[in-house]
C-alpha cells in the first residue's frame, strides 16, 4: 500500500525543516571533512545526517506513514554495541569481539520485532508501506 504524502508526520517545529537543514548541514561538513582530510569533521558530519536522519525513521514509524524497522533496530544495535565495547574498555574489562556482536545481534532482533508489532497497530496490520 502507497502512503500518501499527506500522511506525512509533520514534526513539532513545522514549517521550519531542521531535519531537513541539519541533514544538509552534516553532508556540507563531511563533504569540507574529506577536502580538508579531516577525520573528525567527516565523523562529526556523518553523526549529524545519522542523528537527523534517525529522527525523521522514528517520526515516520511510529507515525505508521513508513516503516523503517531495520533502520532504527540497527541504530539500537550499533549504540550499543558501541557504548558496551567502549565502556567496558574504559572500565578495563576485556572484551571479545564476537560477544560484543552477539549481543548486538540480539539488540537487533528484539528491537527489529516490536518494531515490526508496533507498526502493525499503528497502522491496522500492515507490515509496511511504500
Amino acid at each position: 500500500m502507497k502512503a500518501d504524502r499527506d500522511e506525512a508526520p509533520q514534526p513539532i517545529w513545522a514549517p521550519v525543516p531542521v531535519t531537513e537543514i541539519l541533514i544538509l548541514v552534516g553532508i556540507v561538513l563531511a563533504g569540507v571533512g574529506v577536502f580538508a582530510r579531516s577525520g573528525q569533521m567527516i565523523a562529526g558530519g556523518l553523526l549529524v545526517v545519522g542523528a537527523a536522519s534517525t529522527e525523521l525513521a522514528i517520526r515516520e514509524h511510529f507515525a505508521g506513514y513508513r516503516s523503517h524497522s531495520a533502520m532504527i533496530a540497527g541504530v539500537a544495535a550499533a549504540v550499543v554495541a558501541t557504548a558496551g565495547g567502549f565502556g567496558l574498555s574504559a572500565l578495563g574489562v576485556s572484551v571479545p569481539v564476537w560477544a560484543v556482536l552477539g549481543v548486538a545481534a540480539v539488540v537487533f532482533a528484539g528491537a527489529f520485532t516490536a518494531l515490526r508489532r508496533a507498526f502493525r497497530e499503528r497502522t491496522g496490520g500492515l507490515s509496511f508501506r511504500v
